[in-house]
């Protein structure tokens, strides 16, 4: 119930909103993504390890933007929108939420060791949780899309 509580606070905060499906702005978010994930491996390439990290981070979080724009949910939250995947969506994808684990350890704390092979299967699991989604995106229908608005309605009230 935490959860709920926890969606509903953002909605009234005006973080977490229903909007307009967006094609367009889902396209946005997917290109983002791609070159988030370009730049993470560039990164990777020249030894820059911790910015490899957010970036590959980011290239997900940003497919994950692109799902929740085409069904029509807005959410400036990156906990809730991993929440969304779970409780709208049905999906629960453990890869995400060690990304963003990973991305804030290496953003905002001085004390640890990430390697290139870290990084590597990071930007790995970033490449299978963007292709997933983008063959989900493919196989959403109308009235999926509708189905995933009204779950949405009903976790945030």
């Amino acid at each position: 119930m935490k959860k709920m509580n926890f969606l509903a606070k953002l909605k009234g905060e005006g973080k977490l909103k229903a909007v307009e499906p967006s094609e367009e702005v889902k396209e946005a978010y997917l290109t983002k993504s791609e070159s988030n994930l370009s730049s993470a491996k560039l990164l990777l390439e020249n030894d820059k390890l911790e910015e490899s990290v957010y970036l590959a981070y980011y290239s997900m979080y940003n497919s994950l933007l692109a799902l929740l724009f085409r069904v029509g949910i807005k959410s400036e939250n990156h906990s809730a929108s991993i929440i969304l995947l779970r409780k709208v969506f049905d999906i629960d994808n453990p890869d995400i939420s060690f990304a963003k684990r990973e991305r804030v350890d290496k953003q905002y704390y001085v004390d640890f060791h990430v390697t290139k092979e870290d990084v590597e299967e990071l930007i790995e699991k970033a490449e299978d949780f963007n292709k997933w989604l983008l063959d989900f995106l493919s196989k959403l229908t109308n009235e999926r899309i509708k189905l995933y608005q009204e779950q949405f309605k009903k976790l945030t009230g």
